[in-house]
């Protein structure tokens, strides 16, 4: 069954349709590599008996003749995402062995579609992190090995560390992920996979445990262009439950999708030239640009000039949202709660909340809670919204003269473990072509460009207008063809 499992969602998705193979196959294939891949850790909960009910069910479908559109398709669920009757954590110690008695909106759907649940992905605490370093549950290791004989366990990135990571690794063919400063696209860049950002409010936030509220979003990652816009069909929609899901038609993504960008604009940021970016960025990104010349496309280059704010404003304005949304973990209604003996109320809220949460966790927490104090709020959060406002402003100014923005994904290939845990600052850049797109609420997908001198995968980010997935996945495509990436993991784990 090894076999099926390095296909893709589309080829499963076809294959159980046409009766070439089983979906409880399928099922079984996946649920047997989840199991031989401990060493990656990339799940904290394995559920093979849902994917295999699923599984089972899609084969009754099949012959009953009412296929639905995952029929056969089981994936990863990011551990953000509320899972009734199977636990949910968000990485944290504090909701270690909570199970909801709910299902998150995005994931009600995937099941509605038919697809199955191989387990709940790994992540870094409360989606705080861009190397999955900052897990209760342990670090997450990628497939990924760098060259020449260096076997430095690598960083899959993060937040969503565990869905790049098990997909990179074929234990699913595609999982949920949650962006809110670039943590869909950011690790699918470090795994050589495709993932997608959609426009804020495309995806229900209602069930996903908050980080910062005006910006997580949550995005499918899989393997190729084509499967991000089949589960982003079934992820999106308009939620009653959420007051900032759009009230919009899901539009038909994947029948849309052509790699034709003739009389498509494609700007070119000249803000993105940063200081010290590596040559192998450098010279993938005007590999980018001759593939999208090539596939119709005019370049022309446009200025975001507020571009070098976007990673202070927004390090401002998540951590003082997350300050706000993690005040709801005080160890009264639900999660942990640490009560020392001859403890009071205030006691037991301190103890809680310095035992349950990690030190990034509690590092933003105290950002959030400075910037919002009475005495720095004008100066610090203000300032940072003002700011906000003005990149989305340069946004807007940029597609005067152009449809899509081409840039690298991440300023470099994964790192290994620990290189840059000290340095929370060294850490924060890594989010720096991302962010700015967040802070706009625009959609922005990643996919695989090509390799690093190390043998590690690169990517590169196509931005769209708000409301245009389609046009961003049809660049996506355009590059994913030309790009021609196949390289894959050597298997060591």
């Amino acid at each position: 069954m090894t076999e099926l499992t390095n296909l893709t969602i589309a080829e499963i998705r076809d294959g159980v349709r046409a009766g070439d193979f089983s979906a409880r196959d399928v099922a079984e294939g996946f649920n047997a590599n989840v199991a031989g891949a401990k060493a990656l850790n990339a799940f904290i909960v394995e559920t093979p008996e849902l994917a295999l009910t699923a599984a089972d069910q899609a084969d009754k479908d099949r012959a009953a003749g009412t296929l639905k559109p995952l029929s056969g398709v089981p994936i990863g669920m990011k551990d953000l995402f509320a899972t009734k009757g199977v636990q949910t954590t968000a990485g944290s110690h504090i909701l270690e062995g909570f199970v909801p008695e709910y299902e998150s909106s995005v994931s009600q759907k995937l099941w509605d579609a038919g697809a199955g649940m191989l387990g709940k992905l790994n992540m870094d605490q409360f989606a705080m992190g861009s190397s999955n370093e900052t897990s209760h549950f342990g670090n997450v290791i990628s497939p990924w090995r760098r060259g020449g004989g260096d076997n430095a366990p690598l960083a899959p990135g993060g937040s969503s560390g565990g869905s790049s990571a098990a997909i990179a690794a074929r234990l699913c063919p595609g999982a949920t992920g949650t962006d809110t400063g670039g943590s869909i696209r950011q690790p699918a860049a470090f795994t050589g996979i495709a993932g997608i950002k959609p426009t804020y409010g495309r995806c229900s936030r209602w069930g996903i445990v908050a980080f910062a509220s005006s910006l997580d979003q949550a995005g499918p990652m899989a393997r190729t262009v084509q499967d991000c816009a089949i589960l982003l069909e079934n992820m999106a929609g308009f939620d009653p439950k959420d007051s900032t899901s759009l009230d919009m038609p899901v539009p038909q993504w994947e029948a849309g999708l052509s790699a034709d960008l003739k009389g498509k604009r494609i700007g070119i940021p000249k803000e993105y030239r940063v200081d010290g970016m590596p040559a192998e960025i450098e010279a993938l990104w005007e590999q980018g640009i001759a593939w999208v010349k090539d596939a119709g496309a005019d370049v022309v280059e446009v200025s975001l000039p507020h571009t070098k704010y976007a990673l202070p404003a927004y390090y401002i304005v998540a951590p003082a949202e997350a300050s706000s949304n993690l005040a709801r973990y005080d160890g009264v209604r639900y999660g942990l709660r640490d009560l020392p003996d001859g403890a009071g109320l205030q006691d037991m809220y301190a103890a809680t909340r310095a035992a349950g949460f990690g030190a990034e966790v509690k590092r933003r927490i105290m950002i959030g809670t400075y910037v919002l104090s009475a005495g720095f709020y004008d100066a610090y959060y203000t300032q940072a919204q003002k700011v906000r406002t003005l990149i989305a402003q340069d946004f807007d100014t940029a597609w005067q003269s152009c449809d899509l923005l081409l840039t690298p994904t991440a300023p470099s290939a994964a790192f290994a473990l620990g290189e840059k845990s000290d340095d929370p600052l060294a850490m924060y850049l890594n989010d720096v072509f991302t962010v700015p797109t967040s802070l706009a609420g625009l959609p922005a997908m990643s996919v695989p460009g090509g390799l690093d001198a190390g043998g590690l995968p690169l990517g590169l980010q196509i931005i769209g207008k708000a409301f245009d997935e389609q046009g961003v996945l049809n660049a996506g495509l355009a590059i994913e063809q030309r790009a021609g990436f196949t390289a894959r993991a050597e298997k060591w784990w």
